[in-house]
């Protein structure tokens, strides 16, 4: 397991041993640093790293006086991702299920080499030199080892049909990834749905999700923006999330009419 992805013993038993002299609940942390119950618990178990900002804010809160962001500073080594990033990959990585909806461009775990160097590329600013863009272009590739894992997720996709035709990186590229799409489809274990452009208005217009199914089959959804994402753990709105997302499946078309679509548009190309 690469550095970082893992959580830290010694921090995790310092953390509980200061959160219980503070006689605060597990629930009562991940209030404070934006973290469920069942996160803070991983992280005092040492299975998963603490991100963001947890560990300054758990250290104020629980009158550690630096004694959690020494340890912090010795035990992990940043992945080079934005905090909010390595938070989500860690879900990801050990996930049941996972459903995304996007509209802009194709999903990450979808995405081919090719395309991946154009998205990118595509940022303009702040601008990634190369060696920045194939960093990140190889760490989008590894994430998609959990098509092949063992026991499978279960993995759903909905993506608008202007991701489609959007012509990302040129129209061989475009087309490649298209082909990629299709492949990905046949796993017994993978669905991908397109929503047309026929459809008026649809359950996704809020923007792109993504719901999580956790192995302890714990559901999460998250939203990502430009300044940063954030898990959704707390009902009604984590169930508004998952019941919208349903409604946005049905309005869809079906998994067979959408290759039969992804096929047309690739041979046009």
């Amino acid at each position: 397991m690469h550095s970082g992805e893992r959580g830290s013993q010694a921090f995790g038993a310092l953390l509980r041993f200061f959160r219980e002299r503070a006689a605060m609940t597990q629930e009562a942390l991940g209030t404070h640093v934006k973290y469920s119950k069942s996160q803070v618990a991983m992280v005092e178990r040492g299975e998963r790293p603490p991100r963001g900002e947890f560990t300054e804010i758990a250290d104020t809160v629980l009158g550690a006086q630096g004694a959690l962001l020494a340890v912090a500073t010795k035990e992990f080594t940043s992945t080079g991702n934005r905090p909010w990033t390595d938070n989500y990959l860690d879900e990801e990585r050990s996930a049941a299920s996972i459903h995304s909806y996007q509209n802009h461009v194709v999903p990450g775990l979808l995405q081919t080499g090719a395309y991946a160097q154009a998205v990118y590329a595509s940022s303009c600013f702040p601008s990634l030199d190369d060696e920045e863009i194939d960093r990140q272009v190889t760490n989008r590739l590894a994430r998609q080892r959990i098509f092949h894992r063992k026991p499978p997720p279960n993995l759903g996709f909905v993506v608008e049909q202007s991701v489609l035709t959007r012509p990302l990186g040129g129209p061989a590229v475009l087309k490649e990834q298209l082909h990629h799409i299709l492949e990905m489809g046949l796993l017994r274990h993978v669905e991908i749905q397109v929503m047309p452009h026929s459809r008026k208005v649809h359950a996704g217009l809020a923007g792109p999700r993504i719901l999580l199914e956790t192995a302890e089959r714990q559901q999460l959804a998250y939203i990502e923006g430009h300044k940063g994402g954030y898990f959704v753990t707390e009902q009604p709105d984590l169930g508004d999330l998952f019941g919208r997302y349903g409604i946005l499946r049905a309005q869809a078309l079906n998994p067979e009419d959408s290759a039969k679509l992804i096929g047309q548009v690739a041979k046009d190309l």
